[in-house]
């Protein structure tokens, strides 16, 4: 049964088959799918939907959506999606129907707030994110758009597990909570490269300047040696 408020997708029942076919529909802007059924590949469903409606209910964010293919309308997650490695624009969905009364595990993204409020990235650190997707177990009406982690406290140099993170009502983390890192904020490095080289060009010059004073009086002292000598001849 449809939930108002969750997003709904129509799409069409996809009878055509193989490369050519799959390559025509993305050409007139639209996207095959398969929705897989509870028992597996045996109750596969093909479709095919217009790209800009598939998109705007993507870019919805939820992660329960109601399908509505052949006259029936079914719960579905995102199984898979496939984009093009070029123009990174989705050519291929894979959907899963389940059960709103039977736990799943599926993977959500990770969203991390209040970057810029950290202690330590006010002080010059480089916050990283290391932890970019959780694996979770929920039911499906359940599952959040993504995992928020508030990182405002986070000071220099410290490393934040998800042992420290809060698992959103109803929901259970199942990555390991020590193990697993979501971020870190990195000490710069400082590099003093510049002023050495600064230092040893000023060396060199000094050095340069030196050798130009002492090559006249090199060349004074050659220049009276034959007269001393012409003097001795004379006498």
């Amino acid at each position: 049964m449809a939930d108002g408020s969750r997003p709904t997708l129509e799409v069409d029942p996809r009878p055509e088959r193989g490369t050519r076919a799959t390559r025509r529909l993305r050409r007139e802007g639209v996207v095959p799918g398969v929705v897989y059924g509870g028992t597996g590949q045996e109750d596969a469903v093909s479709f095919k939907v217009d790209a800009r409606v598939l998109r705007h209910v993507l870019v919805d964010g939820s992660a329960l959506i109601d399908l509505k293919v052949d006259g029936k309308t079914l719960p579905v997650i995102v199984k898979d999606r496939q984009l093009d490695p070029v123009r990174d624009e989705l050519i291929h969905i894979d959907l899963l129907e389940v059960r709103l009364d039977e736990k799943i595990q599926t993977t959500v993204g990770v969203n991390l707030e209040g970057i810029e409020e950290a202690p330590g990235v006010k002080e010059g650190g480089v916050l990283e994110q290391v932890s970019h997707q959780l694996n979770i177990e929920a039911l499906p009406t359940a599952i959040p758009e993504s995992i928020n982690v508030d990182v405002s406290g986070m000071e220099i140099a410290a490393t934040m597990h998800l042992s420290e993170v809060t698992a959103p009502e109803g929901v259970e983390f199942l990555d390991d909570l020590e193990e697993t890192i979501i971020a870190t904020v990195v000490v710069p490095t400082e590099v003093e490269e510049p002023e050495e080289i600064e230092e040893e060009t000023e060396l060199v010059g000094e050095e340069g300047e030196a050798a130009e004073g002492a090559a006249p009086a090199e060349e004074g002292e050659a220049a009276e040696a034959p007269a001393e000598e012409a003097e001795g001849e004379e006498s």
